[in-house]
This record gives C-alpha cells, sequence and structure tokens, in this order.
C-alpha cells in the first residue's frame, strides 16, 4: 500500500465500518460492501446513514464524498489497494470464541479479486488471530488495527482520535511500511493534531483493544457496584461519586451508574479476554465479566421490591438501547434485568419508538408513551429522559447525572 492509493474498499457497515468509510471518502474513493440492498440504496440513493449516528448523517448531506455502496463483493474488492474489514464478530458462549467467519470469508474474496491488496481488519478478533489466519489462508498482505469508537460517536471519535493503532509483522519491513502507511492515512484524514501512531506486533495490537475495553468494562463495574452499596444503605450516590473522582487520578469518565455495561463491545471482548487468560493466573477479569451479570440480578431484585403486594403488575421497559443516541438493541443490559424478571412471572411491556408496535422477543411493544405510562406499575430506565417525567412516581433508574 503506498499514500497514493486510488480504491479503498470496506466490508462492512456498521458503526466501525460506515464511519470509516465516510472519513475515508473525504478524499479517496471508497467502495463499501453490505448484505443488505435496502441500506445500500439507503445510502447511495437517499443519501441517509442506515444507523443512528448524527455527524454521519450530517456528512452526508453536506459533504461531497466519494463513497458508493454495494452488495457485490468482486465489485468493492477487485482493483482496490486496500481493504477494510469491519464485519461482525459476535462471540459464541458455547466455543468461548469469537465468530470470525465472516472475516475470512472478507480475505478469501479479496485473495481471489484483489490478491495485492493490503488488508487491514478491524473487527474485535481473539488474541492471536492475525498471527493464525495468515497461516492458515497464506496471506502475507494481513494487518491488525484495533477500532476505539463509541456508539452514536464513532466518526467524531475518528475524527478526533486519542490513538492509532497498527498490528504488523515487525521482522517484514514491507508490511511495517504499509501498516505505517495505513496508521498516517487515518491520521492524515483526523482533525486532531498530534495523533500518536504506534505500529506493533499483531498480537500485541489484538492485546491492546480486548484489555483497553475491559479495563473500561472494569470501571462502569466499580460504579454501579458503588451505586449499589450506597442504594442499599440509603446513601447520596452522586455525592459519593463526585467526591471520589475528584481526584485527578480518577477522574469522571465513565461513572454514571448504570444496568450494567453492554452494547457491541465490551460485553463480547471481556469474554473473550476470560477466555484467553484460561491458563493465566488472574482474578480481576473473571470478576468483570461476573459482576456485570450480578447488577442485572441486583437491578431486577429492587424492582420486584417495588412490585411488593401488586396483582399481575406489570413492568414497563422505557427504551431497549444501552445509551442514549443509539439504535443498538444488542447485549442492552436493561434486556438481562428483563430476562431475570420473566423468570418471576412479571409481565413486562416495552416502548421503544424505533420500533412500530408489536412485538420484542415475545414480549408486548407500546408505541404510545402516554399509554404506555399508564399501564405500567414500574418504568424501568436505564437513562432518563424528560419526557419521563409524568411518570417519575413510578420510574425506577440509576442514572445519576442523565447522561451516559
Amino acid at each position: 500500500m503506498t499514500e497514493t492509493e486510488n480504491k479503498i474498499a470496506v466490508a462492512g457497515i456498521g458503526y466501525v465500518g460506515l464511519s470509516l468509510a465516510v472519513l475515508l471518502s473525504q478524499e479517496r474513493e471508497v467502495v463499501a460492501v453490505c448484505q443488505h440492498q435496502a441500506k445500500a440504496d439507503m445510502l447511495n440513493k437517499e443519501k441517509k446513514s442506515p444507523i443512528r449516528e448524527p455527524e454521519i448523517e450530517e456528512f452526508l448531506a453536506t459533504k461531497d464524498l466519494h463513497l458508493t455502496v454495494t452488495t457485490d463483493g468482486k465489485e468493492a474488492y477487485t482493483g482496490a489497494d486496500l481493504v477494510i474489514v469491519a464485519t461482525p464478530t459476535n462471540y459464541d458462549p458455547q466455543k468461548h470464541y469469537f465468530d470470525t467467519s465472516a472475516v475470512e470469508d472478507v480475505v478469501a474474496q479479496v485473495m481471489e479479486y484483489s490478491p495485492e491488496a493490503i488488508i487491514v481488519i478491524k473487527s474485535t478478533i481473539p488474541v492471536g488471530y492475525t498471527k493464525s489466519l495468515r497461516e492458515k489462508t497464506g496471506c502475507k498482505n494481513i494487518l491488525f488495527s484495533p477500532e476505539f469508537l463509541r456508539e452514536s460517536k464513532a466518526l467524531y471519535d475518528n475524527l478526533y482520535p486519542r490513538r492509532i493503532i497498527v498490528g504488523t509483522d515487525m521482522a517484514d519491513e514491507r508490511l511495517v511500511k504499509a501498516a505505517e502507511a495505513f496508521g498516517q492515512l487515518l491520521k492524515g484524514a483526523a482533525l486532531r493534531e498530534d495523533v500518536p501512531v504506534l505500529t506493533m506486533g499483531f498480537t500485541e495490537a489484538e492485546a491492546v483493544k480486548l484489555f483497553a475495553n475491559t479495563y473500561l468494562a472494569m470501571r462502569v463495574s466499580f460504579f454501579n457496584e458503588l451505586d449499589t452499596y450506597a442504594e442499599l444503605n440509603g446513601l447520596n450516590a452522586r455525592e459519593i461519586i463526585d467526591g471520589v473522582c475528584l481526584d485527578y487520578r480518577i477522574g469522571d469518565g465513565y461513572n454514571n451508574p448504570s444496568f450494567g455495561y453492554g452494547g457491541y463491545c465490551f460485553p463480547k471482548d471481556t469474554k473473550q479476554l476470560l477466555a484467553n487468560c484460561a491458563d493465566v493466573p488472574q482474578r480481576l477479569i473473571r470478576a468483570v465479566v461476573e459482576t456485570n451479570e450480578v447488577r442485572k440480578e441486583h437491578i431486577a431484585s429492587q424492582v420486584m421490591k417495588r412490585l411488593a403486594g401488586k396483582s399481575e403488575p406489570v413492568v414497563g421497559v422505557y427504551r431497549l438501547t444501552m445509551k442514549s443516541n443509539s439504535d443498538n438493541f444488542r447485549e442492552s443490559a436493561i434486556q438481562g434485568v428483563m430476562r431475570y424478571l420473566s423468570e418471576q412471572g412479571v409481565k413486562i411491556m416495552v416502548y421503544e419508538p424505533t420500533l412500530s408496535g408489536g412485538d420484542f422477543n415475545g414480549y408486548p411493544v407500546n408505541d404510545d408513551l402516554a399509554g404506555f405510562m399508564a399501564e405500567s406499575d414500574v418504568i424501568i430506565a436505564n437513562r432518563y429522559d424528560e419526557e419521563l417525567a409524568p411518570a417519575a412516581d413510578k420510574l425506577y433508574t440509576r442514572d445519576q447525572f442523565h447522561r451516559d
């Protein structure tokens, strides 16, 4: 790969792939690949984002982007100098491993249609995977670059990255240069100045990703356990958190109590790291995974206390999303709370404006907010919203700061 490559292909248009495609298409020709024709048409014809990302919407509407979307991998990869792989890698709890089949499918297609292209994996993968994939496929053009993007802030985090990391074969001069060129490509597209760019081994880069997210999950869990302590002892959790976080060594990031961590990365990354550490003496990583489930059980138990004495009570679930300004339901902690309540025989009703009535996983969806609030005996909300004010007496949330 050189700094003057003409065509970039991006496999996957989730929040990682689409934000990168938008970022790089400001100056380069980018072809993104998705599996759904409707999403491709939405981007190509309507210039609308299939994910809830306000800044991406703005870029699509106002910027002159060199971006097209196709469902045809051959069309996208043929003639590409660089292919970025951002396909999903869900965690398989039976195998204790990420499902990397989508990544391998893309690599196989690129090797067929554009064998000289540099392939950069952005999907989250197990520690050691890049090296094993290179050996398995015989492809020597594979790099790994971890992403550190927040949902609903993905493009912003690409424009103002805290660091850029690219994993490569440090003994291969050609591949080291390719890694450095990719790092400079991302740095050049960013608006933040003086972005640190680190080039390191494949496996070290993979470890950075999993350990960074596990640390953040640990921080979320710490403040959730602080909140549990405060709740059970009748203390003001916010005052305690404010006092703790004024220590400059602690700070105020990731300190707003919730029903647990969730979303695309934290649940699967923590479990994958725990699996990778199976033969490593440790207790903390296992505790991070286990305490997230304990938190959901605690939330459910507190809701059950509020339902005491009610005949056939209804719990209203306000939003399925993990955080505000997101449309992602995957692994949201509130779904774990719903599961525990269902096991106790509690009737559950969902209010989720991104769904149009019907049901969600067997739970009825009420798309009328006023009716939803009226019919609920208790309303649980991972994150508070002002529109819940009329039902404040029914509301149960641990959101102390009314922010993510």
